[in-house]
């Protein structure tokens, strides 16, 4: 599919009231959806399932900090099997992926060093593959999720010293 289509229909995805696109031409397809300004995607558990494309902004409780959080500011996470070093976590629940593809090499492997943008693992979402950038530079310490498993919002997925 031609780049100048797909840019016209995010442009025509933008100016009208509609929450998804999605166009085939032959066996190619390409599928737009909206993300609300400032929200954060986020899956809840079923029965209730929750269609965020149509909301303005999701109404959800705030968790209450533990005692830690709450002397850290909220910094402060417990987890014991982690090395020291900036955890990446993960941004949503979904399944993650270490490679682009099953025949394909992972992104990363422990002891790779890696510059703040690069891709270190993929989450699938709703049928959307979310790239996992590292949010630093470093050294990859620890990969603590494996590919093709169920992931959490927030789970650790890496850790970068």
């Amino acid at each position: 599919m031609d780049l100048r289509k797909i840019k016209k229909l995010i442009d025509l995805l933008e100016e009208s009231n509609l929450a998804e696109i999605e166009i085939k031409e032959g066996e190619e397809s390409v599928r737009l959806a909206r993300v609300p300004k400032g929200g954060v995607a986020m899956s809840l558990p079923p029965p209730a399932p929750l269609h965020l494309e149509h909301a303005a902004r999701p109404a959800a409780p705030m968790p209450m900090a533990s005692p830690v959080e709450a002397a850290t500011g909220g910094a402060a996470r417990p987890a014991p099997d982690l090395p020291d070093g900036h955890v990446v976590r993960s941004p949503m629940v979904g399944t993650f992926y270490a490679s682009p593809a099953p025949d394909k090499p992972a992104f990363v492997s422990v002891g790779q060093s890696v510059k703040q943008g690069d891709t270190l693992g993929i989450v699938e979402a709703m049928k959307m593959f979310n790239p996992i950038e590292a949010e630093v530079s470093g050294t990859v310490l620890a990969i603590k999720c494996e590919s093709g498993q169920p992931v959490e919002f927030d789970q650790p997925l890496f850790v970068i010293g």
